[in-house]
């Protein structure tokens, strides 16, 4: 009896399995159509961009300008689709219906939803087996909504999946603080969306912790301070697990992306008008129950906050390597990035930083053919821009096509922050450039690429 054979097609008939049907994720397969290369893009959710629907209340910091492909905008053309003012600040929302759906919408059956990713690895090849291996082509292990598996076979994988359903826990340590599973009924860990009348009279005329130190936690500190002016009793307790300085609240009016600079100086607003108080140094170890069902944070050092009746943690976000497991991925030990890109993003030494061209070179793995793109591509880092994963998706999808020289032409504008201080995973002295502004020069944009000047700085 012959056994069933494990080979597969021959590998340059198949397409390119592209893992999220996301922002980055369409535009790689916008440029896979481009360069005449099959995507076949796998979406967990039910429509496109279901991750990004799910923060769809949030206004970008980015304008339509920065947010849109060049090559997606291409396929969509010829459908009539107009690009919204490229000046304008859409939300999660506008950004999910006015260009991702309709961008998927054109990819037409190239994009299959409710279907999830549970194993890519090489045919007839686990991890260890080094015999043919990069000529054997990838399998991909699916399950579909009707909870059926299935097997897929792909000359390449790109994973833009995001990092989206890992948020980072309470607990100071990377684990989550003693209690704090227990307490899930008043925890979130996403920006909850205070003008839903139900969300809203969750957190009105309650007090909130908001641990966290980005984008995010600016974004709730301001809107609590929204529903504090008309209901009376709300407060937020801003947690920070290092001291206040003076990028604390970024960078202000010196932020080259002024949506960002003005979102730091609204959570800035917030403490100054006394709607949140700012608790620093505080490294959250264990959440308690007080009697009252009400939740008491307990830091490393003994302090304990005053109850409180919500907790929202916005620590940023991890990727999910679970299903990639059988493939071999260079990873940084710390950011779990692409080795080669880790220390051009890695906010442990990324103050002032700087912030290299990077394409397919800084992305690859010792397993040819697998690419992590997009918030994956930065593993724990926070300061990724959507025209970063557009760039890095033209690059890969130029190597994919044989155009090499293409593939090392990194050319991007991105635009300084003004910012220092990085994500606030490090430690500062509580004075700590308490009366400056930040180290950094004033705010340029540059051109970065062959010939071009090597860094630039902030970059989140």
């Amino acid at each position: 009896m012959t056994a069933p054979s494990t080979e597969g097609p021959a590998t340059d008939q198949l397409p390119v399995a592209v893992i999220g049907a996301g922002p980055i994720g369409l535009a790689a397969a916008a440029h896979l159509v481009e360069r005449g290369i099959e995507p076949l893009v796998l979406e967990a959710g039910p429509t496109a961009a279901a991750a990004v629907r799910e923060w769809g209340h949030v206004r970008l910091f980015s304008t339509w300008g920065e947010v849109t492909d060049p090559a997606a905008e291409k396929l969509l053309a010829p459908t009539g689709w107009t690009k919204p003012d490229a000046a304008t600040y859409p939300s999660g929302g506008d950004w999910a219906e006015r260009y991702l759906q309709p961008l998927a919408d054109v990819l037409g059956d190239r994009v299959r939803y409710r279907t999830t990713v549970t194993g890519v690895s090489r045919t007839g090849r686990d991890r260890i087996v080094d015999a043919d291996r990069e000529s054997r082509p990838f399998v991909l292990h699916l399950t579909t909504a009707d909870g059926q598996e299935e097997r897929i076979f792909a000359r390449a994988v790109i994973d833009a999946s995001g990092t989206w359903t890992k948020p980072g826990p309470a607990g100071a340590d990377g684990l989550p603080a003693l209690g704090e599973k227990a307490a899930a009924g008043r925890v979130t860990y996403r920006v909850p969306d205070l003008k839903d009348p139900a969300v809203r009279t969750r957190y009105a005329g309650k007090r909130t912790a908001v641990i966290g130190s980005g984008a995010s936690a600016f974004t709730a500190l301001a809107t609590l301070a929204d529903v504090a002016e008309d209901e009376p009793g709300t407060h937020a307790v801003w947690v920070l697990r290092r001291g206040i300085s003076g990028s604390t609240f970024g960078g202000g009016e010196a932020d080259q992306l002024p949506a960002r600079g003005a979102l730091g100086l609204a959570a800035k607003a917030a403490v100054d008008h006394g709607y949140a108080d700012a608790v620093t140094g505080f490294r959250t170890e264990a959440i308690e129950r007080a009697d009252d069902g009400r939740l008491i944070l307990v830091c490393d050092d003994g302090r304990r906050l005053d109850p409180v009746d919500e907790v929202i943690v916005l620590t940023g976000f991890r990727p999910d390597l679970a299903f990639l497991s059988e493939i071999r991925l260079g990873l940084d030990e710390r950011l779990q990035a692409p080795i080669a890109l880790a220390p051009l993003i890695d906010p442990n030494v990324h103050s002032c930083g700087t912030v290299y061209p990077h394409g397919v070179n800084e992305l690859c793995h010792p397993e040819e053919g697998v690419y992590l793109v997009g918030m994956k591509s930065y593993g724990r880092a926070p300061t990724f821009l959507a025209m970063t994963g557009y760039e890095q998706v033209r690059s890969i999808t130029a190597a994919l096509a044989g155009d090499q020289e293409a593939a090392e032409r990194v050319e991007l504008t991105l635009p300084e922050t003004g910012v220092c201080g990085g994500a606030g995973l490090f430690d500062e002295p509580e004075n700590a450039e308490q009366s400056g502004g930040g180290c950094c020069a004033a705010p340029t944009t540059l051109q970065i690429g062959i010939g071009a000047p090597a860094t630039i700085s902030g970059g989140c």
